[in-house]
């Protein structure tokens, strides 16, 4: 492979380049079956990598049948088939095309946290604790570690209001893939499902799985039009009443008991999903729904949007009629999410850290969404709207302008500034108005405040 050029980025591993691009030398025939590939010291010393590097390439390599290696002779190229690929696809692994957000200096991406505020030597500490558990080592409790359940008991009672029973909490690795579980406890019994609209995407995706039919609450600005359930037919009713997805209006009292008597009148089970509750930044977070019933309210909550979406660890509170036919039908499966995060978030909880960290949130999220409203108002005025500035981790701007969605995307893109559409939460009732979510929490403060002005000069508002 002398004549072969190889060159290295820096946005992969090393050893994952050099096997694609080995991989690639192959599949165009550019290295032919039986070829003799250098060997595993010589190649890293002109490549200047460390042998570990070369090695797991070429294990990769092996691993996947594109090479073999012999004893004591080296590694030499299997018999392959020549693939021939369309040009456009064919882009060489030696170059990198500047595309898919490459060139894009602010990110309004929702559903990120702020890095520089995260916990992580007190992550470190509570992990390194619980690695010497035995729990650790083994695949868990297949409903989620009793450790982690104990503290969420007495969290949720001083956060949420809601009163629970240890043995009532189950523990996922996701929102969506709770849901999907329930799906199929529910879809016998309960073959429709009512759904906000517009509302969360991946909950309408996680039920058109199980071919539930679908029916549509409609919320608007100001909130969810509980006059129409009287029309509608289905008894399983998923809301998000702390924080409306995306709208961010909160549900008062007097509409929470209407949702619950609605459910025992017909009797049927509300879905809350409380996927951000934590941050409210002008009066304390609401009470849950399900802390005034929860015999009709299947309570869930996420530790990705208040702590880390990677850690991929969520929750729910199922009624007491529901503990029992949830566990016997899901008995033989294993949990889904890592134990390790599991016994590391009880730790961290246990030792006050968690309530800590979502006070500190609250103050830096607050600031940041405060300075966010006050340069779009400064920037745009009255040429937009803004819908959710009270709580959560993004805002809707309702934008007064003859562009499209699409058109105030693309633009926006031009200038460097990634933001995001809201048309794929809408169902039935189509949005008028062009209306564009803003995620704020990763971001630095002049990171805002530059990503605003560059939306000013992209979207021309004059």
């Amino acid at each position: 492979m002398k004549d072969f050029i190889f060159l290295f980025t820096d946005e992969e591993a090393k050893y994952k380049q050099i096997y694609e691009q080995v991989k690639w030398l192959i599949e165009q025939g550019r290295l032919k079956t039986n070829d003799s590939l250098p060997s595993i010291r010589r190649l890293a010393d002109t490549l200047h990598v460390s042998r570990n590097t070369m090695l797991t390439a070429y294990e990769q390599l092996v691993a996947e049948g594109y090479i073999r290696g012999e004893r004591r002779k080296g590694y030499f190229v299997n018999e392959f088939e020549q693939v021939f690929l369309q040009e456009e696809e064919r882009s060489s692994l030696t170059q990198k095309t500047h595309n898919n957000g490459e060139d894009i200096i602010i990110d309004f991406r929702a559903g990120a946290v702020d890095q520089q505020q995260f916990p992580l030597k007190a992550w470190r500490q509570m992990a390194n604790q619980v690695l010497p558990l035995k729990n650790c080592y083994e695949y868990g409790d297949p409903f989620g570690e009793p450790f982690l359940k104990e503290q969420l008991v007495h969290y949720l009672l001083q956060a949420r209001g809601v009163h629970v029973h240890a043995e009532d909490i189950i523990i996922g690795s996701s929102t969506q893939q709770m849901l999907i579980d329930l799906g199929f406890l529910f879809k016998q019994d309960f073959p429709s499902v009512i759904l906000e609209d517009p509302g969360y995407n991946g909950a309408r995706e996680a039920f058109k799985m199980h071919g539930f039919h679908i029916e549509t609450l409609p919320v608007l600005e100001n909130g969810a039009q509980l006059e129409h359930l009287a029309h509608l037919h289905s008894r399983l009713l998923y809301v998000t009443p702390s924080h409306h997805f995306p709208y961010g209006v909160s549900m008062s009292i007097q509409q929470r008991q209407a949702l619950i008597q609605w459910a025992k009148k017909v009797d049927g089970y509300i879905l809350e999903d409380d996927y951000d509750g934590e941050f409210r930044y002008t009066q304390r977070p609401f009470p849950a729904l399900a802390s005034i019933d929860k015999s009709r309210v299947i309570y869930m909550g996420t530790f990705s949007k208040s702590f880390l979406p990677a850690i991929r660890l969520s929750y729910m509170v199922l009624p007491k009629a529901l503990v029992h036919p949830y566990k016997e039908r899901f008995a033989h499966f294993e949990q889904n999410a890592s134990t390790l995060h599991q016994l590391t978030m009880a730790k961290f909880m246990e030792q006050g850290e968690w309530t800590r960290h979502i006070k500190r949130m609250r103050i830096i999220y607050k600031h940041k969404i405060n300075g966010l409203v006050a340069e779009l108002n400064k920037q745009f005025g009255e040429k937009i709207t803004l819908l959710g500035e009270q709580s959560g981790l993004y805002i809707l701007v309702k934008v007064h302008s003859q562009l499209s969605e699409e058109q105030l995307i693309h633009n926006a893109e031009q200038y460097g500034v990634k933001v995001y559409p809201t048309s794929p939460y809408f169902q039935q009732q189509p949005c008028s108005v062009p209306i564009i979510q803003l995620g704020f929490s990763k971001l630095k403060m002049e990171e805002i405040i530059l990503g605003v002005q560059l939306l000013k000069k992209a979207w021309v508002m004059e």
